[in-house]
C-alpha cells in the first residue's frame, strides 16, 4: 500500500497512473526507496487529484507521472524524475545523469517515448493498450 498524501501531508505527491501495471511498480520503488517519507502517492484516477489540483487536466495527467513539490508547483515528466532523483539518495547517480546541462530535452523525449508505450511495457495479456484508442490515421 502506498502512502497518500493524507498520510504524508507535509510529502511532496507523486500522482502516477494507477491503472498501468508499470506506473505502478515504479512508484512502489520509489516508495522503497524513500526512507525519509519524503513522496506521498495518489493515482491520477483518484477524484481528490481533481479536487486537489483543478489545474491540472486528465489529458496532461495520462500524459506523464507529476510530482506536486511542497510549494504546490507542479513538475511534469522527466522533469519531476529530475526532482525526485534529488530527494532519494538511491537515486542520485541518476541524479548526476539528469542535471547534465542542456539535456532535460532529451530526457523528456525518452519519458514520452516510455510514456507512450507504458501498457505494452508491462502487459501479457495484450489489451492494455485499450486505454489509448489510436485517433485517425497517422
Amino acid at each position: 500500500m502506498l502512502p497518500t498524501p493524507s498520510h504524508y501531508p507535509d510529502a511532496e505527491v507523486v500522482i502516477y497512473d494507477g491503472h498501468c501495471q508499470f506506473c505502478t511498480q515504479q512508484v512502489r520503488r520509489l516508495h522503497r526507496w524513500d526512507g525519509k517519507n519524503r513522496l506521498s502517492f495518489i493515482s491520477l484516477h483518484d477524484d481528490q487529484v481533481a479536487d486537489n489540483y483543478p489545474d491540472l487536466t486528465y489529458e496532461q495527467l495520462m500524459q506523464a507521472l507529476y510530482l506536486i513539490d511542497k510549494r504546490e508547483n507542479p513538475h511534469r515528466g522527466a522533469a519531476a524524475i529530475r526532482i525526485i532523483s534529488r530527494r532519494l539518495p538511491r537515486l542520485w547517480p541518476l541524479a548526476i545523469l539528469l542535471h547534465i546541462p542542456f539535456t532535460l530535452p532529451l530526457w523528456n523525449w525518452g519519458y514520452r517515448q516510455i510514456a507512450k508505450r507504458r501498457y505494452q511495457l508491462n502487459c501479457d495479456s495484450g489489451t492494455c493498450d485499450t486505454h489509448f484508442e489510436k485517433k485517425g490515421p497517422h
